[in-house]
């Protein structure tokens, strides 16, 4: 039998006790109006963090027991930052928001005229009711039907994809180093957006300042970066003067950019363009876009083109009152940009409008503010594009870039790591900067054995066997 607890000990635990948070922020809060948020994304902790206040109980449900904060997966991919650095437990946010429960689950079905969600189970779906509801579960990626791109691109939407193409690179980079001077690796980032100008850049600097110290057996030339975007520039949502100097910024960096070339097919170590040029490609990582789960569209909900539900301007979905979408999965009249400041105010909004509701008053339409749009080419080189704001590229760019970036981060472990790790893998000079990739578990057996298998279907490389 273990030994009692002190008493001056137990006194302490009591008074930590007695000073924190109630569980229940009211005696009456068990018959509070039930809001169930699907989704822990930007628009769902946003709508969460709303309703700390309100007399509500709040039911938060998502697959994942965590929030990931996908503007900086593209640095979990390139082995910058930690998995842990870009996200935070959902049930964490019960710290600001006592009457919200977390749930971990998928949602598979609304019924909005029972007013139930159907959760998958172990076995068969089960049902949670709810008076509010909140949809938003964001959306996922889609590869346009292209050939073979389901099998052989990757992916970066998720957290998992993220650690998956970082572990896919350097288990390459561990293969093509066994082969000798005859070894080359192309890696190929098929979309001009954001994410796939931030990943291009990243693997770039990757070349440039930690290649030939992590792998002084192999020539920097021998990783290969291709960006390929169907449209004539990158970055489409900029102004033209941040489209040239992102493009002229990854030509500096040794990116080849193929533009105005759509992809027709993915193949194991090949992409095939619209042209029917064949291009190298060891690693395909999509940054192509993204589209509404099929799912969606059996729930009885009204949609628009590409699938995101159609909302009024309040955000409430068309004719199913207490309904509400936010995100990347509302649509409407004139659909938002499915990026994180979009869903970050649609996710506020959503709960303002559910306390109007509450309290009887009446509700009043979303309206968006702009606060600009940034992305970051690499080292020193970054894009910040604010209304009514001066021009910032370059390190002013950058570092306006992490300010923003760091302060949308939830929890101040996260804040300081990001701020951390980045400011140590960017600042200073080469010879003060010592290479130390966030690495996973990097099988290059495996990825050598895959090599050789695909021997049939290759259309590059050798049959090297190490």
């Amino acid at each position: 039998m273990s030994e009692p607890l002190p008493q001056d000990f137990r006194e302490s635990i009591m008074r930590l006790a007695r000073r924190g948070r109630r569980a229940v922020p009211a005696k009456d809060g068990a018959s509070w109006p039930h809001v169930v948020v699907v989704g822990g994304g930007f628009a769902g902790a946003n709508a969460v963090l709303g309703l700390r206040d309100a007399r509500v109980r709040v039911t938060l449900i998502d697959r994942n027991l965590y929030k990931t904060f996908q503007p900086l997966l593209y640095q979990v991919a390139t082995a910058g930052l930690n998995p842990g650095d870009v996200t935070m437990m959902l049930r964490g946010l019960s710290l600001r928001v006592p009457n919200m429960r977390y749930r971990q689950g998928e949602v598979v079905g609304v019924d909005p005229e029972r007013r139930v969600v159907r959760i998958a189970g172990a076995s068969e779906p089960w049902e949670m009711g709810y008076d509010y509801l909140v949809l938003a579960n964001g959306s996922t990626t889609t590869f346009f039907g292209t050939k073979g791109a389901e099998e052989h691109a990757m992916p970066i939407y998720t957290r998992a994809d993220a650690i998956a193409v970082r572990d896919r690179i350097f288990a390459e980079l561990e293969r093509t180093s066994s082969a000798g001077d005859g070894g080359k690796l192309c890696v190929s980032i098929v979309g001009g957006g954001p994410t796939g100008i931030e990943i291009a850049g990243a693997l770039a600097d990757f070349r440039r300042q930690e290649l030939d110290i992590l792998y002084p057996e192999m020539d920097p030339g021998t990783l290969r970066v291709h960006l390929l975007q169907r449209g004539t520039e990158i970055l489409k949502e900029f102004e033209p003067r941040y489209r040239e100097y992102a493009a002229k910024e990854l030509e500096d960096r040794g990116v080849e950019l193929l533009l105005g070339r759509g992809v027709t097919e993915v193949g194991y170590d090949f992409v095939r363009l619209d042209d029917d040029t064949i291009v190298e490609s060891d690693i395909t990582i999509w940054a192509a876009g993204v589209a509404t789960a099929k799912t969606v569209s059996e729930w009885g909900l009204p949609q628009i083109k590409g699938g995101r539900l159609d909302v009024d301007e309040t955000l409430e979905v068309k004719g199913f009152p207490g309904v509400y979408a936010a995100g990347d999965i509302a649509g409407g009249d004139a659909p938002l940009p499915q990026l994180a400041q979009p869903a970050i105010q649609a996710g506020r909004h959503v709960a303002k409008m559910i306390r109007a509701a509450v309290e009887g008053k009446p509700a009043h339409p979303f309206r968006y503010v702009d606060l600009g749009t940034m992305a970051t080419i690499g080292r020193r080189a970054a894009i910040a594009q604010i209304p009514h704001a001066p021009d910032l590229t370059g390190t002013a760019g950058w570092f306006a870039w992490l300010g923003v970036h760091v302060t949308k981060l939830l929890g101040h472990r996260n804040r300081r790591a990001v701020t951390m790790n980045l400011l140590s893998l960017y600042t200073g000079s080469r010879a003060t900067h010592q290479p130390n990739p966030v690495i996973g578990e990097v099988d290059s057996v495996e990825a050598q054995r895959a090599f050789d298998r695909s021997a049939d279907v290759r259309k590059f490389g050798t049959d090297h066997r190490g």
